[in-house]
């Protein structure tokens, strides 16, 4: 049994937790609303209220991490300004030094590879061209070089699941660069993937979590609209030709099998 802090329990922080607790892990979960206090509490987790800012946090920090030896970051990076969570992340980490903490497993994105980028695996040079990218790749750097703790980033593509697909925002809309492959992964499998990480004791790695089935984005939106029976999207011509990120480490070191490995 291990015990574990998740810092993020939303969308997919709190079903994490969720599977967490019932393979007997102890697991402490954190969100920056009182309205989901009670919610993990239900799932028999311990809940903090927790909220990063700039210079400080808000919230009991020590008592969050005091009994863990192991740590999820699932706290995204805003889109305002470049470093911006990085520099949350300089705040946060002299209290995870000063806790038992071990491991920590930070919740990254592909938005760290350029968008007209080709093929790209763990190994590949970062490119990042948006802000909230950038920002995620100072994160890395700045996790995975400090000493005191064993960081593995996990560098997942969008995310979707049944309750969330992005048809609904561009049904019967412009669809721009409808040629380019798309990146996703289902909840399912990125839990799964957390999972295998902790049981197979996987830390100090880069893993690319996303499907590895890569339709176009015309493809796989029009097969999402036509299943709801929704409007399909507007395909418009661009000239950008997207990217692949592929999860070949998560196979070679992780012997994952994808839950999801179809996604039309």
């Amino acid at each position: 049994m291990e015990k574990i802090a998740i810092m993020g329990c939303g969308w997919l922080g709190m079903p994490l937790a969720e599977k967490l607790v019932n393979k007997g892990n102890e697991v402490f979960g954190s969100t920056t609303s009182e309205d989901k206090v009670s919610q993990i509490k239900s799932i028999g987790a311990t809940p903090f209220v927790i909220k990063l800012e700039q210079n400080s946090i808000v919230g009991n920090i020590e008592k969050f991490l005091e009994n863990s030896t192991i740590l999820i970051l699932n706290v995204p990076p805003q889109r305002k300004s470049e470093a911006e969570f990085t520099h949350k992340l300089k705040t946060l980490i002299p209290y995870i030094e000063n806790s038992p903490v071990q491991k920590v497993l930070f919740i990254s994105s592909t938005s760290v590879y350029g968008d007209n980028n080709g093929s790209n695996d763990e190994d590949s040079k970062t490119s990042a061209e948006t802000e909230s990218g950038k920002d995620l790749v100072k994160s890395e750097i700045l996790l995975q070089g400090n000493k005191k703790f064993k960081t593995t980033i996990l560098r997942f593509g969008g995310l979707i699941a049944e309750d969330r697909n992005p048809i609904k925002f561009l049904s019967g809309r412009p669809l721009e660069n409808p040629d380019a492959p798309v990146n996703l992964i289902h909840r399912d499998d990125c839990i799964g993937i957390i999972q295998n990480i902790i049981s197979k004791d996987a830390w100090g790695f880069i893993f690319n979590g996303v499907s590895p089935d890569h339709p176009t984005r015309f493809e796989y939106y029009s097969a999402k609209a036509k299943q709801q029976s929704l409007a399909l999207p507007v395909p418009v011509e661009g000239k950008c030709k997207g990217k692949i990120v592929t999860s070949h480490k998560l196979q070679s070191i992780l012997d994952y099998q994808f839950i999801h490995p179809n996604l039309l």
